[in-house]
């Protein structure tokens, strides 16, 4: 009996079984990654961010319990919820004292406070993710997931269309409630972009008088820039139904139109994350409006700023977070509407086609850059 190849062929078999599990246990946790976004989704519904971080220190199960609107005989589940939070980082724990009812002496226990991450849920900060997270995760925009392999099957412009029956544009035009949600992320997203870009990116701005923010909604961008920068006139531009009852200020205005049929005549127009959400057809049609608009400026040669994702190719000595984030927000994009993000190289050619001679990208703002693209 050969001993030596008994032990090989048990050493091969060991592999072969650690192989086969991490598969298993790597697919099981694509199956369930969904999981940590709706856990996150609950305590956001329920108040927990805002709880934890109005009790000023460290608060433990119990008294997160009571503080909860929740069915009590819910409560042992309040740990479960918490425990993957924590796992996600949302939150962390750290030792609290408290006194013992009939001992009335203090212990120590742990006790729940927030994250950096969990910061950016908070009702009153003005920085809040929140409004982004609850629009992206309505049922309204998780449904097209479940007809992505019949959207590939057939002939509609996006799975959004194949579970709706209609675009997005189209479907918030006629869902008050859906239109309002995306309005306050978008505007969520706006307050923390615009304020990095005001500080780190003042002299992009230096010497401007006119600025147009194409898409710009509620018109939060070109509200910060208006105040950080009195001398620019801004303006934003944007469908009807959205500018409809919304009224400017001193040096900024709104103008109700189509950035598919005209762009107002100015010096510099803004796009922020707006490209990403059309194709390059489309892309290059508003960029060209775009160029008509600071062609129309007589005073100096303008330019057009976009605020978007320029997609990094994978590093593997690199954190691959951010990568894997980019890549999210492409299938986003192919999910819900007909856009896509972009790299470099699909960057340049946009702007070529357009009929723009040259560029410049800073990767200043986390996840996307700012491009300056000049005619």
């Amino acid at each position: 009996m050969d001993l030596n190849n008994n032990n090989l062929d048990l050493v091969l078999n060991e592999e072969k079984s650690t192989k086969l599990l991490g598969a298993q246990a790597h697919i099981w946790n694509q199956i369930f990654n969904f999981i940590n976004s709706m856990s996150l989704k609950c305590a956001i519904q329920l108040g927990i961010p805002d709880i934890i971080n109005n009790h000023g220190k460290p608060m433990t199960i119990s008294q997160l319990t009571l503080a909860l609107p929740i069915n009590k005989t819910k409560s042992s589940c309040v740990y479960r919820l918490m425990r993957i939070l924590i796992h996600s980082g949302f939150f962390a724990l750290r030792k609290a004292k408290v006194i013992r009812e009939g001992k009335g002496e203090e212990e120590e226990e742990e006790g729940y406070v927030i994250t950096d991450a969990s910061k950016l849920l908070l009702k009153d900060n003005p920085m809040s993710v929140t409004p982004f997270l609850l629009a992206m995760l309505d049922p309204v925009m998780t449904k097209p997931w479940d007809f992505l392999s019949t959207w590939f099957q057939n002939d509609d412009p996006m799975p959004f269309h194949t579970a709706n029956g209609t675009t997005l544009w189209d479907y918030n035009s006629h869902a008050p409630k859906l239109s309002q949600f995306f309005n306050e992320a978008m505007a969520s997203d706006a307050r923390l972009v615009t304020s990095v870009v005001v500080e780190k990116c003042k002299g992009v701005f230096e010497g401007v008088e006119s600025l147009v923010d194409v898409g710009g909604g509620t018109g939060t961008v070109a509200k910060s820039i208006a105040a950080a920068f009195p001398e620019i006139q801004c303006t934003v531009l944007d469908l009807p139904h959205v500018v409809a009852d919304l009224h400017g200020g001193n040096n900024f205005n709104f103008i109700a139109g189509d950035m598919f049929v005209e762009v107002p005549t100015s010096e510099v127009v803004l796009l922020k994350w707006i490209l990403h959400d059309w194709n390059d057809e489309e892309s290059v049609k508003i960029l060209k409006k775009c160029k008509e608009a600071i062609s129309k400026n007589k005073k100096k040669v303008g330019k057009v700023i976009i605020i978007d994702m320029k997609v990094e190719n994978y590093d593997k000595d690199k954190n691959d977070k951010s990568y894997e984030t980019q890549l999210f927000f492409d299938m986003l994009m192919m999910c819900l509407l007909t856009g896509k993000e972009r790299n470099e190289e699909e960057w340049a050619k946009l702007f070529k086609d357009a009929g723009f001679t040259h560029y410049k990208i800073s990767p200043i703002l986390g996840l996307r850059s700012l491009i300056e693209v000049y005619p």
